[in-house]
C-alpha cells in the first residue's frame, strides 16, 4: 500500500507545482526612450486609428504567455470601435504580432485600461505601438 502512496504524492506536487507556474509576472521596465532597429520585413505595422497609448505594463509567465495591461485614449471627439489590429508588438527576436481577438468600444475622449493577450511566444515583448 505504501509503495503506491509515494509515486501518488510525487505526481500530485508535480501537478501542483506546474499549475504555479502560469501565474503572470510583471516584466522588467524597458525606458521607453529605448529605440529599437529591428527590420520590418513583412511591413507589420498596426491598423490607423485615433487611439493613443498613454501607457502600457508587460506581463508574462514561465509558460511562455505575454500579456500587456495597456491605457489608451480616444483621440477623436467621436465614438470609436478599437480591436486587436490597432496594436502591434515587438518581440526580442524582432518579430511582430498584434494581441489575439479584441474588441472595445470607446466615446470621445475617452480613456480606458484594457487587458489583451499576444499568446505564447518563446521571446519577451519589448515595446507595443499603435497608429495615430
Amino acid at each position: 500500500m505504501f509503495k503506491f502512496l509515494l509515486p501518488v504524492l510525487i505526481l500530485i506536487s508535480w501537478f501542483a507545482q506546474a499549475e504555479g507556474n502560469e501565474a503572470l509576472t510583471v516584466d522588467r521596465s524597458v525606458s521607453q526612450d529605448i529605440q529599437l532597429s529591428f527590420p520590418n520585413d513583412y511591413d507589420i505595422d498596426p491598423k490607423r486609428g485615433d487611439f493613443e497609448i498613454v501607457n502600457y505594463v508587460l506581463m508574462s509567465n514561465d509558460v511562455g504567455e505575454r500579456w500587456a495591461v495597456i491605457t489608451l485614449t480616444n483621440l477623436s471627439s467621436g465614438n470609436r470601435e478599437f480591436n486587436n489590429e490597432h496594436l502591434i508588438a515587438l518581440f526580442a527576436d524582432g518579430s511582430r504580432m498584434s494581441p489575439l481577438q479584441y474588441k472595445l468600444n470607446f466615446r470621445g475622449r475617452e480613456t480606458q485600461s484594457i487587458t489583451v493577450s499576444f499568446g505564447e511566444h518563446k521571446f519577451p515583448i519589448l515595446s507595443i505601438s499603435s497608429s495615430n
